[in-house]
């Protein structure tokens, strides 16, 4: 999984790249034929699309190291991957097209008012025009579909800057013509009609700005890791429809370059197993992905008290705070007052100073958190380790278990012991057995009877501590 992973990622930035460096030799060409015409011919529109051509140009190299750096995975220094390079080099891309409108602005309004230029509208001039509208829509295209392919803001910068470069071409081109029917036509309104070519520019330098500014502030979003719009209740809503899930609190989504990062916080019972709070989390981050795909995703779980558990749930919740187990909950309820009784189980080591300490903690807490319990009894038992190294000596005792196969048949009043094992501890002695009841008998009936049958064995032979019966059906 990992290996296609990465082979996507490789690709990705291999398309991106081409789309760049094509970019970059179609701006050089341009730039070049759009200023020796411009020279050529004394068109300020077509000089004004030379300059917006090279700033393009440089714009197109910028990118082009973006595209580059962004590909980068992340490191150290860079937890979230170098994405952002993308963006900043669109806001670069921005601020140049700025620049470029200032200037044709000042140069337009010159030609309008202070100096008369004379144009040579030729066929030079409308073929250089030509030739970089169809260049234009060619690369515009390109780009727009790399850029969407591969969420790329910087390729999507460079692809909005020539689409808009086919829009200020055409109106040169409208400025052009005015010019050559001022010349060959109308040669009465020459003069006025030459200032077509200015008016031309200056409807360039209109439709940049707008272009720049929309360019700008989408840039400077990403930037300021403003939240694409819809996207994050699009994911609360998704999040909150995962089983499991009680509620959704806070999601947070940033983008860096063409990838996103998305953190969510859902609700979830407060007793459910760690396992199946994973579950919802690796279900809520499908949700996320099918919004977001390919988006880095961090689910956090809160634990939250469910309107659907029981009291002894709770009771089990509060309990396992302190990282203590409680058993034998028994609750009763009167008009008006709830009485709790527990087992409370605790470090076998534990002075009974120290254990009284924790199960008074754990009443208070039971108290706090469930306002309707009048008065909680517990009740204090060892916690076993589970960890040991008896030595079995089963056949060593054989009078031993003779003794217990015995013994609890006759309390259960047939022959129903076996598998019996014994293990030496040190000094005292573990025993196990199995018994074989009627399936038909509850729980409770048979936790009578397993009871009955350890206290009786430890009763009889006073060196085994301990006893555990599993019962079992026929």
């Amino acid at each position: 999984m990992k290996t296609n992973t990465r082979s996507t990622k490789t690709t990705a930035e291999k398309e991106k790249q081409s789309a760049a460096v094509y970019s970059v030799l179609a701006a050089v060409f341009l730039t070049t034929m759009k200023l020796v015409v411009g020279l050529f011919t004394g068109s300020l529109g077509i000089l004004a699309e030379a300059a917006h051509s090279g700033l393009d140009l440089a714009a197109a190299v910028v990118t082009f190291v973006a595209v580059r750096i962004s590909g980068k995975p992340a490191d150290k220094e860079h937890t979230y991957g170098h994405g952002k390079i993308e963006n900043f080099s669109a806001l670069i891309e921005t601020v140049l097209l700025f620049i470029t409108c200032g200037w044709i602005v000042y140069e337009s309004i010159q030609r309008l008012f202070f100096h008369f230029v004379e144009i040579d509208a030729g066929i030079w001039a409308f073929l250089a025009m030509g030739i970089s509208i169809v260049v234009d829509v060619n690369r515009s295209k390109m780009l727009y579909n790399v850029a969407r392919k591969h969420q790329s803001q910087a390729l999507e910068a460079d692809a909005l800057h020539f689409s808009t470069d086919i829009w200020s071409s055409s109106v040169v081109l409208g400025g052009l013509a005015l010019v050559w029917l001022g010349q060959h036509i109308f040669p009465v309104y020459a003069e006025l009609m030459t200032k077509a070519d200015a008016m031309a520019a200056l409807c360039v330098a209109v439709i940049v700005i707008f272009v720049s500014c929309r360019l700008g502030k989408c840039t400077i979003d990403v930037l300021m890791d403003r939240a694409p719009e819809g996207m994050p209740q699009q994911i609360a809503a998704a999040s909150k429809q995962v089983k499991g899930v009680l509620s959704t609190g806070q999601v947070r989504v940033r983008r860096s370059g063409p990838r996103f990062f998305v953190d969510v916080s859902v609700d979830v019972a407060r007793n459910m197993p760690f396992e199946r709070t994973h579950a919802i989390a690796d279900a809520v981050e499908t949700q996320v992905q099918r919004i977001a795909p390919g988006a880095d995703v961090l689910v956090h779980t809160n634990p939250r008290e469910d309107d659907r558990e029981s009291i002894s749930e709770r009771i089990r919740t509060v309990v396992s705070k302190d990282q203590l187990a409680a058993h034998n909950i028994s609750v009763q309820e009167t008009p008006g007052q709830t009485y709790v009784d527990l087992h409370l189980e605790v470090d076998a080591q534990l002075s009974l100073r120290f254990a009284h300490e924790l199960a008074s903690r754990v009443e208070q807490e039971l108290r706090a958190d469930i306002p309707c319990i009048s008065r909680v009894n517990t009740h204090i038992e060892p916690r076993g380790t589970g960890i040991g190294n008896g030595l079995d000596v089963t056949v060593q005792e054989s009078r031993l278990v003779q003794q217990i196969i015995e013994t609890t048949n006759k309390i259960v009043g047939k022959a129903c012991c076996h598998d019996v094992i014994i293990r030496r501890q040190g000094d005292w002695l573990a025993g196990s057995l199995h018994c074989t009841l009627d399936a038909d008998l509850s729980v409770a009936q048979v936790h009578d009877i397993t009871t009955q049958i350890e206290s009786s064995l430890q009763e009889e032979i006073p060196c085994l501590e301990r006893v555990l019966v599993h019962a079992e059906p026929p």
